[in-house]
């Protein structure tokens, strides 16, 4: 367990960050991330879930059925996602109306199921808690990344704070769609090359 323990933790923070190298989560990636706000709020919220159903669903891992395991764990993390949801109308108002269907959509969002299908139905409860911290933790550094460079460059502010004089022409193209998909390809494009540069592989799992 503890020689387990350090490599899990880190794991998502660059080795699977998504949506970076699991490439998953992209649909929320894209469309909540005109802000940094938002794209922190996004990836607390998703990490929460992510974290708790992988404790919940390696917990009972031995008892589910194989048969229904699916319908199990989507049970499990639909459950954990609709206390993110009345959590978040309750102290977070104004964040839970921006980022609106995309908070119930964790429910299906392939991060969480991902690492309950291949993560957590196959070990014990602490190192899945673990492993669902990591890889939330580098989906919330992620998300609140691409929802940066968005707002900086496309609003000339961060965090709803400006950042440049009156002298700056913000590029509005990246507080669209289209900006999202340039602004993640970007990203992405970066750590593929500084991995390849180091000699990193690919992990799977």
């Amino acid at each position: 367990m503890a020689q387990k323990f350090l490599p899990t933790l880190t794991a998502g923070l660059w080795k699977r960050i998504p949506p970076f190298r699991l490439v998953l989560g992209l649909c929320p990636s894209l469309a909540v991330t005109m802000s940094a706000e938002n794209g922190l709020g996004m990836g607390v919220a998703t990490g929460f879930v992510v974290m708790l159903s992988s404790g919940a669903i390696s917990s009972m891992r031995n008892i589910i059925p194989a048969k229904v395991r699916i319908a199990s764990y989507i049970v499990i993390i639909a459950t954990l996602v609709s206390i993110v949801e009345i959590l978040m109308k309750a102290y977070f108002f104004p964040l839970s109306e921006q980022l609106g269907i995309y908070i119930p959509l964790i429910v299906v969002n392939c991060i969480v199921l991902g690492r309950a299908e291949g993560f957590a139905s196959k070990n014990p409860p602490f190192i899945s808690m673990v492993d669902g911290l990591s890889v939330g933790t580098g989906y919330a550094i992620s998300l609140t990344l691409i929802g940066s460079i968005r707002e900086i460059l496309g609003a000339g502010t961060w965090f709803g704070m400006p950042v440049f004089g009156e002298w700056f022409e913000p590029m509005s193209f990246l507080v669209t769609a289209p900006g999202a998909f340039v602004t993640i390809g970007t990203l992405l494009a970066l750590q593929n090359l500084f991995s390849r540069w180091r000699g990193e592989k690919f992990i799977q799992g």
